[in-house]
């Protein structure tokens, strides 16, 4: 009996073995460009997708839309880039870099936040205030965020009264770190505020959310890379993120649909 028992088990182990070999040799992998504000759903979004593609092995690499389409354009291994705006897609579909059509998965949104309670009342005006001394914003010439918080500036005729006190993030979340720890106020991704470790913070104490016509609307793209055209679980993910499901992770998020 004993004897049985241990060349059971041994079965069951090497069986187990090779199951995990064989779902491992034949896994789908897919490595995913993620713009750095997206960051903050990303993990539910890649949640939701490997419940109907469990055998999906998703890598993200987040940052500014800027430097990772310069990295596609230096050769990155990336699937899928999901950007912070429509310009670095169409600009690598225009370059026969892409294996799909770019498509606005959702819109983003800017908000105003200062890690200490503040009288917002004044709206974006508050950054003329004598005790803000430094403003974080995203790099404008990499992330869109960034643009889009100098063209708010630049469309309420504050920009040049407030410029100097400039602090530049490499990408939003970025931004969010130094609007956390080194600045007065930040411009940051709405979506940030939805993260666990922001839920903190509340909406006209800590932020609010700015004017949309201050800003060109934040339409974000994604596109399969040419790497990606035969593989089947990049066309899989670049469906769902157009799906219903993920669609209302990123209303939970803070996005708008497309």
């Amino acid at each position: 009996m004993r004897l049985f028992s241990y060349g059971t088990m041994k079965m069951k182990k090497t069986v187990f073995l090779l199951l995990f070999i064989m779902t491992n040799l034949f896994a789908e992998k897919l490595n995913i460009a993620v713009a750095a504000n997206v960051g903050y759903a990303i993990n539910d979004l890649v949640t939701a997708f490997n419940k109907t593609h469990p055998s999906t092995k998703v890598q993200i690499t987040l940052g500014g839309s800027g430097k990772l389409t310069a990295q596609i354009n230096r050769g990155a291994p990336y699937d899928i880039l999901m950007s912070a705006n429509m310009k670095y897609p169409q600009s690598l579909y225009k370059t026969g870099q892409g294996a799909s059509k770019p498509r606005v998965y959702a819109q983003g949104a800017l908000a105003l936040f200062s890690a200490k309670v503040r009288d917002f009342s004044q709206g974006i005006n508050i950054v003329k205030n004598k005790d803000i001394h430094r403003i974080a914003i995203a790099n404008p010439k990499t992330a869109p965020y960034g643009k889009a918080s100098v063209q708010a500036l630049q469309n309420a005729k504050l920009y040049e009264a407030v410029k100097s006190k400039f602090i530049y993030g490499e990408s939003i979340a970025q931004t969010v770190a130094f609007s956390v720890t080194a600045a007065d106020l930040g411009f940051i991704a709405k979506s940030a505020l939805y993260s666990d470790k922001m839920q903190a913070y509340k909406e006209n104490k800590n932020w609010i959310a700015l004017d949309t016509k201050l800003y060109t609307p934040i339409k974000q793209g994604i596109i399969i890379l040419k790497r990606a055209k035969t593989n089947t679980a990049a066309k899989a993910f670049y469906d769902f993120i157009s799906s219903t499901q993920a669609q209302k992770i990123f209303q939970r998020y803070g996005y708008t649909l497309p």
